[in-house]
């Protein structure tokens, strides 16, 4: 349930805009997220070691009938120059969220935010790559202009295996084996897992800050700003299906790969997803492997969330975001509905400070402060 009470208050719009805030410390911040940037770099460097690895797995692959003809002509297409090279899909996938991030600023004003929101980012893009070079390693395919780059040359007297001995392996390729080995790695799509991965989370904190599908009818012109990086994401990745780098499927799993690691990185950044009251609240860490604290410290620092907080608007004022008096009840399985208020689902209490209404306050600055 989300409701207003009483009429909006006379507010500044110097009040109205979120500060950094007196709590915030870029060093607490670097204890508390210091272990996750780690192992971003770590993960990042496994990344390239298996990208500069070669296959795993030697495949067979047709070449022509017996009467000449070739079997495959879907990985027979002219090589091209890819159209998007994948150092600039990766550059717009993380720099054209960034670029927005920092844009909205001039109304949030929360280094927290860019700091965590842009972590949140990094790891749906590096979890994304990860995956897709070590699918690419171990299981691969055959991309749409492998023969070109094989240029297979089958000695006299060589004969195939499988039924009626038309499969070959690269041993017949004559082609560079560094050009070779990367024909042999079509799936997944680098270009797609990178670009959902990005474009997606990006697609996700616009519906957020903006409450596009929220309890109200926003401007048509959100819906347009939306929607813009799923375009971009299928522009980037369906240009390789027109240079012959990718097949539609190859496309489809790294889309898939991407769009699932945007979810999860947005989901452990903020409160919700598609909850519209909360999809734009940043989680609070409490607690990280360099900066331990009691038990009964970190309990009284779980999640909460009060409307009446500046500090907690999203970017948008349409819709009546910004009224101080704005209030939300608990419902059953948000994270209201877990502090423990008459109108939350879940009796008890977590620790989270509980108006009598059910919606729960935090300072995202709080941990900093014990």
């Amino acid at each position: 349930m989300f409701r207003r009470n009483g009429e909006k208050p006379a507010t500044t719009k110097s009040s109205a805009r979120r500060s950094n805030g007196p709590g915030f410390r870029f060093g607490t911040w670097l204890r508390l997220h210091g272990v996750d940037i780690i192992t971003m770099l770590l993960a990042g460097v496994a990344g390239l070691g298996i990208y500069f690895a070669p296959p795993a797995y030697s495949r067979y692959f047709p070449i022509r009938f017996q009467d000449g003809e070739v079997i495959y002509p879907e990985v027979a297409v002219p090589m091209q120059r890819d159209l998007v090279p994948i150092w600039l899909a990766a550059f717009l996938a993380f720099f054209t969220p960034f670029f927005f991030f920092c844009l909205f600023q001039f109304r949030l004003r929360s280094m927290e935010h860019v700091f965590t929101t842009t972590i949140g980012l990094l790891k749906s893009l590096i979890t994304a790559a990860l995956f897709q070079v070590i699918i690419k390693c171990l299981i691969g395919g055959l991309r749409p202009h492998f023969l070109v780059v094989c240029a297979p040359q089958v000695p006299a007297g060589t004969v195939g295996e499988g039924y009626q001995m038309l499969y070959f392996t690269r041993e017949v390729c004559t082609g560079d084996p560094k050009d070779i080995n990367d024909a042999v790695e079509s799936l997944p799509s680098g270009h797609a897992t990178a670009a959902f991965a990005g474009f997606v989370y990006l697609a996700l904190y616009f519906n957020a800050q903006l409450k596009l599908l929220s309890a109200h009818n926003p401007a048509y012109w959100k819906m347009l700003l939306f929607m813009a990086p799923i375009l971009c994401a299928l522009l980037i990745a369906l240009a390789m299906t027109m240079d012959g780098f990718h097949h539609w499927w190859d496309i489809a799993v790294g889309g898939l790969i991407g769009t699932a690691c945007a979810f999860v990185a947005y989901r452990m950044t903020f409160a919700s997803i598609w909850d519209f009251r909360f999809n734009h609240v940043l989680l609070p860490r409490t607690t990280s492997l360099f900066m331990r604290r009691p038990s009964a410290d970190a309990g009284a620092l779980t999640f909460g969330y009060g409307l009446g907080d500046s500090g907690q608007w999203p970017f948008t004022r349409e819709g009546g975001w910004g009224d101080e008096k704005e209030v939300s009840s608990g419902a059953p399985f948000d994270a209201s509905a877990m502090g423990g208020g008459g109108a939350g689902m879940f009796g008890g209490s977590t620790g989270a400070r509980t108006r009598g209404n059910g919606s729960i306050t935090h300072n995202p600055h709080a941990a900093e402060n014990v």
